[in-house]
């Protein structure tokens, strides 16, 4: 079972993924130093707002699957299994990206890890050696997670404390050696850069619904849940601003333009040392680690949820006997995040775009479920209550709509075609086909699997 310190730890290393040193310096020069902060605050405002609706129903309805089991209730079998849908590819998604983006981390480390090209993936070259550290990676992740969550919380608790050292570092370098004059353009030009980043913020900050997903795991009072919620997406919002500043005020445009890690490069030239940057580095490493454990652990009981009810094959929803882990939902993620290195890096801002996208459909469905309960079910015991629910959840669900007509054609930020869009397309039809063959009952119960797989 899982205490406060793993809950936070959980949520906070899923959202702190490797992004925050890869993609930093490619956020600072498309939206600025300043309109970096600017797009995280704002998408951080409106994931808080729906994180404060998943507070509310994660107290009510402690059982793992999370958005599975509050849409179900407030929406029928039909609009949950599209958020839970859709939550799955972005989970999915993450544990994809990690698993390219691990052999890229440590070859700033080890360069002479490189053994070849096998191929290219859309410009991009396909070594060896990264197939063999992603995919190597990628089985010793899914072993820790089928061995059970606390094994799992262990290495997610080591980590964090890795992320942690090596972002302070950064930090404390910004504010002795960091000069603000390197920071400028404030706003990128054009300013509609913001907006570019502002869109990949839902996929960034897409872990803190971890904790809901293992609720029936975590030893908390149902209202500290909802707090802890909370807590973990201010945490991830601030992380992210700082780290995008520390690399604004410590390297100037030519600088930018020339690095391939920006955030590492930002703690070399900080502290004056290479040292600093492999430091900072090995803190991406453990970051990568964290958020890829986490979503094992999140993808992994939501199929758990969907087999529950019906609309999965119910063999995902078999515990193992010893371990107690869903152990067919691990394995699965696990061998998808195996390919995954066969396909370059390229695919890695697709991934995290795509991901962001499914990531706003299923945010939308929560606080649409959450407006419901309250008026459908207004005696449910809710532990945690939030003060003036509509006005939360009408500006989580607004919010989410316009969050959501950024990926549109016709916006600055648009999906591409047919890269990303072609991504949510065919996970769309993987769903419609599992929909079909696994018609949910009219009633949306939750239906208990029973040792042989078959349901009650």
């Amino acid at each position: 079972m899982l205490r406060a310190h793993d809950v936070v730890t959980l949520a906070f290393g899923a959202m702190i993924g490797w992004s925050w040193v890869l993609l930093t310096g490619y956020w600072v020069e498309t939206a600025g130093s300043l309109g970096t902060v600017l797009a995280f605050l704002a998408g951080g405002l409106v994931i808080a707002l729906i994180g404060l609706t998943y507070s509310e129903l994660a107290a009510a309805m402690p059982q793992a699957g999370g958005e599975h089991v509050y849409t179900l209730r407030a929406l029928g079998p039909r609009w949950s299994f599209v958020c839970t849908w859709a939550l799955l590819m972005a989970y999915v998604n993450v544990c994809l990206f990690e698993a390219v983006a691990l052999p890229t981390a440590i070859e700033y480390l080890f360069p002479e890890i490189r053994l070849g090209t096998l191929w290219q993936v859309f410009g991009a070259d396909v070594d060896l050696g990264f197939v063999l550290i992603g995919a190597g990676s990628a089985v010793l992740m899914t072993l820790v997670n089928l061995l059970g969550i606390r094994t799992a919380a262990r290495i997610q608790s080591v980590a964090t404390v890795l992320i942690l050292f090596s972002g302070l570092m950064l930090l404390a370098g910004a504010v002795s050696f960091g000069e603000t004059a390197r920071a400028e353009p404030w706003i990128a030009t054009p300013a509609t850069g913001i907006l570019i980043v502002l869109i990949m913020v839902p996929t960034l900050l897409v872990g803190f619904d971890v904790i809901p997903q293992s609720a029936e795991e975590i030893d908390l009072p149902p209202n500290r849940i909802g707090r802890l919620l909370i807590v973990s997406v201010g945490l991830a919002v601030a992380w992210y601003g700082l780290v995008s500043w520390s690399v604004a005020v410590a390297l100037d445009d030519a600088a930018l333009a020339d690095t391939r890690m920006a955030t590492g490069d930002a703690a070399s030239t900080l502290w004056g040392h290479p040292v600093a940057g492999k430091l900072l580095v090995l803190g991406g490493i453990a970051g990568i680690l964290t958020s890829w454990n986490a979503f094992i652990i999140g993808g992994s009981r939501v199929l758990y949820a969907l087999a529950h009810s019906g609309q999965a094959p119910a063999v995902f929803g078999l515990l193992h006997p010893k371990h107690r882990t869903p152990w067919v939902g691990v394995l699965a993620i696990g061998v998808l995040s195996c390919f995954a290195p066969l396909f370059g890096r390229t695919v890695l801002v697709w991934m995290v775009n795509a991901g962001s996208f499914a990531t706003m459909v299923a945010y939308l469905f929560v606080p649409i479920a959450f407006l419901v309960l309250r008026s459908r079910e207004p005696g449910m015991p809710r532990p945690f209550r939030i003060a003036w629910p509509r006005t939360v959840g009408v500006s989580a669900v607004v919010l989410a709509i316009a969050l959501l007509l950024a990926f549109l054609p016709g916006s600055p930020a648009a999906l591409a075609w047919p890269y990303e869009w072609g991504m949510i397309l065919a996970w769309a039809v993987l769903g419609l086909v599992l929909f079909a063959c696994y018609r949910p009952r009219g009633d949306g119960a939750l239906r208990q699997p029973r040792a042989d797989g078959t349901h009650s």
